[in-house]
C-alpha cells in the first residue's frame, strides 16, 4: 500500500519526465568539491571556490518566494545552498525554477549542482546555485529527524529495529553512525598495514568447507548439488591457514567472515569478522608483545590516543597487559580451585550456582562456563588470561613447565574476548589422539566438539615449524573503539527475523461483501487493510470518513448511501 506521499512523488516524477527531465540520467556527473572539503579550506584559499561542482542528497528546504535555501547532504558533510530564481532562470521561462525546484523537488532526492562559494550575512559558509540537475528522485519519504537551533536531535530515527533493517535510511538521517563504521574500516587497514610491513602475506581460504574444524563451535550445513555431499560454512579459517605454514610461507593471515549456528544477542551474530594470522618460529610469549603492539596502533589510528570511552568506563588499549592463568582467575573471583576438581565435582557447584550444564559436558567445558558465568564480567581493562588446561584447547601445545595446561592466552577487554591465541601444536601424534578425545566428547552429545581432520593431520607429518596464530575478532573490537555496546552497531547488515509483511486483502475479498472495487482504494488508505479490520469499525464513522476521502482521491463515483456502506460492515 502507497502512503500518499508516495503517490504525490511517483507523480512528480511523471511531471518531470513530461517536462524533458530525466529522474534517473545515465551519464557521468563529475565532481570537483565535496561539503567537508569546502567548510575546512574555504576561507583559507576563497580563489579556488569560484566554481564547484557538489552532487548530494537535500536535506532541507527553506523556500522564500524568488530565493531559497537547502541543505545539501554527500558523502562527507552537509552543505547549504543558495537558489535565486533570476540566476537559475535568467530568460522568461522560470520554469525551472519555479516548477521543477519549487514543486518537483522533495526531500531526499539527489541533484548535482554547480555554483561558488560565498559567505551569507550570518556566517554560513554556502553554495550559490548556478545551475542544478536532477540526479535521482526518490519516492519514498525520508523519516523527520527533527534539530533545535542548537543542532540537538530529537524525535529522531532510533527504533532498532527500523535501523538495522533499513540500514541504509540509518545511514542518510544519522550521519554520526557512518562514522562508525569508517573507525571500523580504519581498523581493519592499520592492521593489514601493519602485517603487510612485517611482509607476512594476506591470503584466501575455502568458505565451504567438507570438514568443519579450527574452533568449538556449531557449524550452518548445506549441500553441494554437483558433488552431492554435505559441506558446512567455515567457523574457523585456522586449519587452512596453518596448512600454508606448512607449505613454507613465514606468516599468513586472512580478514574474513566466519559463521557459527549459535545464538543472537548484543556481543554475537552469526556471521561475523575476524583476522586470523600465523607466523612461524614464533610462540604465545611472543604473540602477546605483538599484539600489545598492534593494538596500540589500531586505537591511536582510531581515536588518536590508547585510551578509548566505553560508556561510562576509560580503557587504555597501550601496553604491556596483566596476565593471568584461567585457573587462578576463577580462584580470585569464585574461591573455586578447578585445577584439584574432578569433572563431576565441577558439575555439581555449576548446579549449585544454577548453571545450566548437562551430562555432555567434559571439565574443560565446564571451566569454560564457569569462567564465562563468573569471571569475565570482572576484567575490563585488557588482560591476557592464559595457560588454559589441555582438554580445553586441542589445536594448542602443551605447556613447556606447566604440566596439564597449554600456551594459549584469550584478550579480555571489558569483560568480553577479543583474541584467542595459541603456540600452535605441530606434534602431529599428539594432534591425532586430540581429536580423538573430540570425538569421544562429540559421541557424549557434545555438538562443538571438533572433527577428525585427516588432511590436516598428513600436512602436519610433513613437518610444519613452531608456529604461534592468533585470531581477532573484529567486529568487538570495533564495538570497544567507537563506544558502542551491541554488535549489530558495527555489522551493517546485521542477521534479522523474517520481516512481517503487512496482510492486505484482496479486491475480489472486498466484492466477496458488497463493496465496489472503486470504493476498495478509499478503504485501504482508511487504514481498512484487511475484511477484519472492516467488519470492526464503526459504520457511521466509516461512512462519514468516506465521503472525505473521496474528495481527497478524485473518485467520480457517487457517493454511495448509508445503508449501503453498513452492509459491508454488518
Amino acid at each position: 500500500m502507497l502512503s500518499e506521499q508516495e503517490i504525490l512523488r511517483r507523480q512528480k516524477r511523471e511531471e518531470l519526465m513530461k517536462l524533458g527531465i530525466d529522474p534517473y540520467p545515465a551519464e557521468e556527473y563529475p565532481v570537483n568539491a565535496t561539503a567537508a572539503d569546502i567548510h575546512k579550506n574555504y576561507e583559507n584559499n576563497k580563489l579556488d571556490y569560484k566554481s564547484v561542482t557538489l552532487a548530494g542528497r537535500l536535506m532541507n528546504f527553506r523556500i522564500m518566494g524568488s530565493a531559497s535555501f537547502a541543505e545539501l547532504q554527500d558523502s562527507t558533510d552537509t552543505i547549504q545552498l543558495y537558489f535565486r530564481r533570476d540566476d537559475l532562470c535568467p530568460d522568461d521561462d522560470k520554469t525551472l525554477y519555479n516548477t521543477v525546484f519549487k514543486k518537483l523537488l522533495d526531500i531526499g532526492d539527489i541533484i548535482g549542482i554547480k555554483g561558488f562559494v560565498f559567505t551569507t550575512q550570518t556566517g554560513e559558509i554556502s553554495v550559490h546555485v548556478q545551475e542544478f540537475t536532477v540526479l535521482s528522485k526518490s519516492l519514498r519519504p525520508l523519516p523527520v529527524v527533527k534539530r533545535d537551533e542548537e543542532g540537538n536531535i530529537y524525535d529522531g530515527f532510533t527504533d532498532p529495529e527500523l535501523r538495522y533493517r533499513q540500514r541504509y535510511v540509518d545511514l542518510i538521517v544519522n550521519p554520526q553512525v557512518r562514522e562508525v563504521f569508517r573507525k571500523r574500516s580504519r581498523i581493519i587497514t592499520t592492521m593489514r598495514s601493519y602485517f603487510d610491513e612485517k611482509g607476512w602475506l594476506e591470503v584466501e581460504t575455502p568458505v565451504l568447507q567438507a570438514i568443519h574444524g579450527g574452533a568449538a563451535a556449531r557449524p550452518f550445513e548445506t549441500h553441494h548439488n554437483a558433488l552431492d555431499m554435505k559441506q558446512y560454512l567455515r567457523i574457523a579459517t585456522e586449519l587452512h591457514l596453518k596448512r600454508l605454514i606448512v607449505g613454507g610461507f613465514e606468516g599468513v593471515y586472512e580478514f574474513g567472515k566466519l559463521f557459527r549456528n549459535e545464538g543472537m544477542d548484543r556481543t554475537h551474530n552469526p556471521e561475523f569478522t575476524t583476522v586470523e594470522l600465523y607466523v612461524a618460529y614464533k610462540d604465545y610469549e611472543w604473540m602477546m608483545r605483538m599484539i600489545e603492539e598492534l593494538l596500540e596502533k589500531v586505537a591511536v589510528a582510531v581515536n588518536g590516543t590508547t585510551k578509548t570511552i566505553f560508556g561510562e568506563t576509560e580503557l587504555n588499549f597501550a601496553g604491556p597487559y596483566p596476565r593471568l592463568s584461567i585457573t587462578d582467575a576463577i580462584r580470585q573471583y569464585t574461591g573455586l580451585d578447578v585445577e584439584t576438581m574432578d569433572e563431576a565435582a565441577i558439575r555439581d557447584q555449576c548446579r549449585a550456582w544454577g548453571m545450566d550444564v548437562n551430562e555432555t559436558m567434559g571439565k574443560a567445558k565446564l571451566i569454560d562456563e564457569v569462567f564465562g558465568e563468573k569471571v569475565e564480567e570482572h576484567i575490563i581493562q585488557p588482560t591476557y588470561i592464559i595457560d588454559h588446561p589441555v582438554e580445553m584447547s586441542p589445536l594448542t601445545k602443551k605447556h613447556r613447565s606447566k604440566a596439564g595446561a597449554v600456551e594459549r592466552f584469550e584478550l579480555f577487554v571489558n569483560g568480553k574476548e577479543i583474541a584467542n591465541a595459541y603456540s600452535e601444536l605441530n606434534d602431529p601424534i599428539d594432534q591425532k589422539e586430540r581429536f580423538e578425545e573430540q570425538l569421544k566428547l562429540k559421541e557424549r552429545g557434545d555438538d562443538e566438539a571438533m572433527a577428525m581432520d585427516d588432511d590436516f593431520l598428513r600436512a602436519l607429518e610433513y613437518g610444519m615449524p613452531p608456529t604461534s596464530g592468533i585470531g581477532i575478532g573484529i567486529d568487538r573490537l570495533a564495538m570497544l573503539l567507537t563506544n558502542n555496546s551491541s554488535i549489530q552497531e558495527v555489522i551493517f547488515f546485521p542477521q534479522m527475523r523474517p520481516e512481517k509483511k503487512v496482510e492486505v486483502a484482496t479486491d475480489a475479498d472486498y466484492e466477496a461483501v458488497g463493496v465496489p472495487v472503486v470504493w476498495v482504494p478509499a478503504l485501504q488508505k482508511m487504514g481498512f487493510h484487511t475484511i477484519e479490520l472492516l467488519k470492526a469499525a464503526n459504520p457511521n464513522k466509516v461512512f462519514n470518513d468516506l465521503g472525505g476521502m473521496r474528495k481527497k482521491l478524485k473518485i467520480d463515483a457517487p457517493m454511495p448511501k448509508k445503508e449501503e456502506v453498513e452492509s459491508w460492515i454488518s
